[in-house]
């Protein structure tokens, strides 16, 4: 089982609130996946925005999330952008 910390875009801030919805390894990560995390974690952190997608997906990915594909950034975005 690999640790979060172990993972691209995964800083202390991050992985704290990974933590506190049960997520605790990339393993858990890439099950969920970027999108039912961020849900989750936009129900319990409002204030998570787009780049917090963009680091999930770039983590699950290991990209650096300012280097995500354009198309993974525009799909992440339509996403997000369906959740206001």
């Amino acid at each position: 089982m690999e640790k979060l910390d172990n993972m691209l875009n995964i800083g202390k801030e991050m992985k704290a609130k990974l933590f506190s919805i049960g997520i605790r390894s990339s393993e858990d990560l890439i099950r969920l996946g970027s999108k039912e995390i961020f849900v989750q974690l936009k129900e319990r952190y409002p204030n998570v925005c787009l780049v917090h997608l963009y680091a999930l997906q770039g983590a699950i990915l290991n990209v650096e999330y300012d280097k995500l594909p354009d198309e993974v950034k525009v799909d992440l975005k339509q996403f997000s952008d369906g959740l206001k």
